[in-house]
């Protein structure tokens, strides 16, 4: 693909430039192309005009010639040179030969050849006779009682025809360069119009600048043309999409801001009370920073989960053994909350997915630790896998109070948790990590149906252990 033309400067030409010499191009090309043509057609007006006196000369001598008392004999009219005078004074040449004896005339003048005239039709050639190009009108006829034919010539010089035709040309070039000239001094006022409704797309750009706080509402620029129109819908477009990561970010801060101050209100309380000597203030202390590191972990987890910019390179995920290290490391808080973990996935079965092994293994700790939390005693939590083929099937259950049918949207919102105060400790970020982690590879997060408990089911594509995709 060739390379951007650049300015003297390093930036890119001016679209105002750019458009002139895209016009101006265009135009020169047929000027070029008319100069060809007009150069062509006043060479053979030229020609055919000279051509056309100098036959009238040629008719006018071979008139003359007639045959007394068996003899050919002519009388040279004046006129018939008279026809040939002109400013330049071309020199006039002429020949009268019957058969190849020469009648009068300049006899070294060229003759042409009896055999390729046509008798009373004239004809013209150029050549070369005294060191000059000349144009000779040459006519064949036969007289009465005359076995051997008459040819008359007569030849002028091409002076007055050069001259004519420069004359002519110089006339051709002249407009030609007028008429490229106004067109350019035309162009650029046409193109400041034709740019005006850009220049106005740019000023409702600018005018963003002045404000005090970000505006990321629809541009104003007034009616535009059709060819800026798709670029006028696609910066709204883009306006409308900074206004939702903003407007999340927003939310997001407020919301963890908001949940971050009860811990810390917690610990600020607990800390007064310990430098009063109170023993239980400290076990207060430590829940509140264990809510508060679990909180910023979450936090964490789903900012890697939603990063922008461009995405690493997918990977060979093995689901189970993601599976089988996310319970290793959740056996201790399911032991001590009295949930039991279950794995069921077949020990033949290949289980590989396209996707990033760290948002993987955040999905499935994520469920699995909200199934520990939302449990009961003596309760289950179970994970399983199944094969399909076009997707990879994986399963987390619980035996907790499920979720009811006009929550299951909700509740992979941020920050939003089913059972209010009463409910377990946690943040309502599981979810939302679990559905944008999800997301980014391409995976679907369903909520199952269920008489008791809940069921979150995520679908995976497939890929083959063999794929060139590497393993993790």
């Amino acid at each position: 693909m060739p390379a951007e033309p650049r300015s003297a400067s390093g930036g890119a030409i001016a679209l105002r430039t750019r458009l002139l010499a895209a016009m101006l191009g265009p135009l020169l090309a047929v000027a070029a192309i008319i100069g060809i043509g007009g150069a062509t057609l006043i060479a053979d007006v030229v020609r055919r005009t000279n051509d056309r006196v100098l036959a009238g000369a040629l008719g006018a001598i071979a008139e003359t010639v007639q045959v007394e008392r068996g003899e050919v004999t002519l009388d040279l009219p004046p006129a018939a040179f008279g026809m040939l005078e002109n400013g330049e004074r071309d020199n006039v040449y002429y020949r009268i030969a019957v058969g190849s004896e020469l009648l009068t005339g300049y006899a070294d003048l060229p003759a042409p050849d009896p055999a390729q005239l046509v008798i009373d039709q004239p004809r013209f050639r150029f050549a070369r006779y005294r060191d000059q190009d000349i144009r000779i009108g040459e006519v064949k006829r036969m007289l009465p009682r005359i076995d051997r034919p008459v040819i008359v010539q007569i030849a002028e010089t091409l002076d007055n025809r050069k001259a004519l035709t420069n004359r002519l040309l110089g006339a051709l070039l002249l407009a030609e360069l007028a008429l490229v000239g106004v067109a350019a001094l035309l162009l650029r006022p046409a193109l400041g119009w034709s740019l005006r409704p850009l220049a106005r797309l740019r000023g409702a750009v600018e005018s963003r600048e002045l404000s005090s706080r970000p505006d990321f509402s629809p541009l104003d620029n007034g009616p535009l043309p059709s060819e800026l129109q798709p670029l006028a819908r696609a910066f709204n477009q883009l306006l409308a999409q900074l206004d939702n990561a903003t407007g999340g970010v927003r939310r997001f801060t407020a919301d963890a801001s908001h949940q971050m101050r009860t811990p810390l209100s917690v610990l600020k309380v607990q800390v007064a009370l310990a430098r009063r000597g109170s023993s239980e203030a400290l076990d207060e202390i430590g829940d509140a920073v264990a809510r508060l590191e679990r909180l910023v972990t979450q936090l964490l987890a789903l900012a890697r989960a939603e990063e922008a910019g461009v995405s690493a390179p997918l990977e060979a995920v093995d689901l189970k053994e993601v599976c089988a290290a996310v319970i290793g490391r959740l056996i201790n808080p399911a032991i001590a909350a009295g949930v039991e973990l279950n794995l069921d996935a077949d020990d033949g079965e290949d289980y590989v997915i396209s996707g990033h092994r760290t948002l993987a293994f955040e999905i499935i700790a994520n469920l699995i630790d909200n199934g520990i939390r939302y449990n009961q005693p003596g309760g289950t939590v179970s994970v399983a896998l199944l094969r399909r083929p076009t997707e990879t099937l994986l399963t987390v259950s619980d035996d907790g109070p499920g979720i009811p049918p006009d929550k299951r949207e909700a509740i992979f919102e941020r920050f939003v948790r089913l059972g209010g105060a009463q409910g377990p400790d946690g943040t309502g970020l599981g979810l939302a990590i679990v559905r944008s982690a999800a997301q980014r590879m391409g995976a679907q997060v369903e909520i199952g149906d269920s008489a008791a408990g809940t069921i979150i089911l995520i679908r995976f594509r497939f890929v083959d252990r063999r794929s060139t995709l590497p393993v993790t």
